[in-house]
């Protein structure tokens, strides 16, 4: 719990917050500076903040700005480990959800908390790391578009990062495509490194998506009075595309399943056609070694060693009995 002393209430609000933005009134789309944020939040002006999670200050600046808080609400803000759900407490919101991790040298699919506080007067949201759905906010902001309410908000913010998972997914799906199509046309033993890979991402990916489905129905089934009609119908058809995304990677675990059956099976009937060529090379050699190693035993009484031609008829006997073999293994049809 989060009761400190005020002398470590002292913040660096230049580290703190990374970015501000007044929401409402004839400052809408001005962007907030450290001393001003806390000013905005405390009046009845709609403001956003968000702030580095992973500051050490955090807890005490959201104890300051936010004394209404329960102090389990600023723990959910400040987790390190969290899982998506959404909580209506009053007429305000906990909201924690997951993005892309779009930073480089990163999967994609290791996906990024952001966790906020929304209510009608003010939202801050917190992030341990980069999220570019946040990023996308505050350059419509600037740009004199963005959300004019908190409603507004958290509409683009569940689009912004719904945008980004289904775009990632499209790039698997493409992915999966491509390896099907290459294994059914000449399946190699790399590829099963790729469709591990495939597998691996869907399960992960599906992991996370699982509880973000089930926080944005519980929010169908329980919200506050500020979200509208309008803004629950947009956030239906995110949590559409969620439950897509979820229904696709259970498919293709599935489908890669079955791909990795066909892999299996071509190189299973591949290693079976060279092991039978195998078969019917030592088949047709076993009579020439036996006959080369009768004649090519050096004691005396060999037939035709006085011959000259003895060599020459010896080299036709063993055509023959190629001939014969060759002609026996056809009518088995093993040939």
């Amino acid at each position: 719990m989060y009761f400190l002393p005020m002398q470590n209430l002292v913040a660096r609000p230049e580290d703190l917050i990374e970015t501000g933005f007044v929401l409402s009134g004839p400052s809408a789309g001005t962007r907030m500076n450290a001393t001003e944020a806390p000013e905005v939040l405390r009046s009845d002006t709609l403001g956003w903040v968000h702030l580095r999670a992973a500051h050490p200050d955090a807890p005490g600046w959201i104890v300051e700005n936010l004394s209404y808080l329960d102090p389990t609400i600023i723990d959910a803000l400040v987790a390190e480990e969290t899982r998506p759900r959404i909580t209506r407490i009053g007429e305000g919101l906990i909201v924690i959800l997951r993005g892309i991790n779009t930073a480089e040298g990163a999967d994609p699919e290791d996906m990024v908390s952001i966790r906020l506080w929304i209510d009608e007067q003010r939202i801050v949201s917190l992030s341990r790391r980069k999220v570019r759905a946040v990023d996308d906010i505050a350059q419509a902001l600037e740009l004199g578009g963005g959300p004019d309410d908190c409603a507004a908000f958290l509409s683009l913010l569940v689009e912004r990062l719904t945008y980004r998972i289904e775009s990632f997914w499209g790039g698997i799906e493409d992915e999966a495509d491509q390896l099907e199509e290459d294994v059914l046309e000449e399946g190699h033993d790399e590829m099963r490194q790729q469709l591990a890979e495939l597998r691996r991402r869907a399960i992960i990916l599906r992991r996370y998506l699982l509880p973000q489905r089930d926080a944005l129905r519980a929010l169908q089934g329980s919200h506050p009075d500020w979200l509208e009609q309008d803004d629950m119908r947009q956030l239906e058809e995110e949590l559409d595309a969620v439950e897509r995304v979820v229904e696709d990677a259970d498919a293709m675990r599935e489908r890669m399943a079955l791909v990795r059956d066909e892999l299996a099976g071509q190189l299973s009937d591949r290693l079976n056609r060279n092991m039978y060529m195998l078969s019917v090379l030592s088949a047709l050699f076993l009579p020439l070694g036996f006959l080369t190693g009768l004649f090519g035993i050096n004691v005396a009484g060999m037939p035709g060693a006085g011959e000259p031609l003895a060599f020459w008829v010896f080299c036709g006997g063993l055509t023959v009995v190629v001939g014969l073999q060759l002609l026996i293994l056809r009518r088995l049809r093993w040939i």
